[in-house]
């Protein structure tokens, strides 16, 4: 059966704002959905500085999808997902990310519709909100 995950975070969350984004050469917006214990993430980035393959880089901004389970200890977030396409199937080739998406997450606040986070990894905070509230019905995982 699929667990129940963190009561306050279930349902669908969006970025609100990332401080000093203007001064940042690439960021990522991120909008989650929590249901129970499972996560889908789409990962909206921005570049300004060309890093990417032409082809992939586009005009500096592209999405990219993952699905997996997550849980919360104490004050930190932990998701282990895979990258997908736009329809949740796992993404074995194309541009950008492949494989596992691992961020860890610190709640710097948390309220019963916004949501502040800090990437362990880049320390970049980001603040989300709550734009639907959903109820865990655990379902059976095949």
């Amino acid at each position: 059966m699929q667990g129940e995950g963190a009561v306050f975070l279930q349902g669908n969350w969006t970025t609100d704002s990332i401080p000093n984004q203007d001064q940042l050469l690439r960021y990522e917006e991120i909008d989650f959905r929590f249901n129970c214990d499972s996560v889908f993430v789409k990962i909206k980035t921005y570049s300004k500085a060309k890093m990417d393959v032409d082809s992939c880089y586009g005009n500096g901004e592209w999405v990219e999808y993952a699905r997996g389970v997550y849980e919360v200890r104490d004050d930190s977030l932990f998701i282990q997902a895979t990258y997908t396409h736009e329809n949740w199937r796992q993404k074995l080739s194309g541009c950008h990310h492949i494989g596992q998406y691992l961020p860890r997450f610190k709640i710097i606040k948390q309220t019963k519709d916004s949501l502040s986070l800090e990437n362990r990894f880049s320390h970049n905070p980001f603040r989300l909100h709550k734009t639907k509230t959903t109820t865990c019905v655990p379902q059976e995982v095949y």
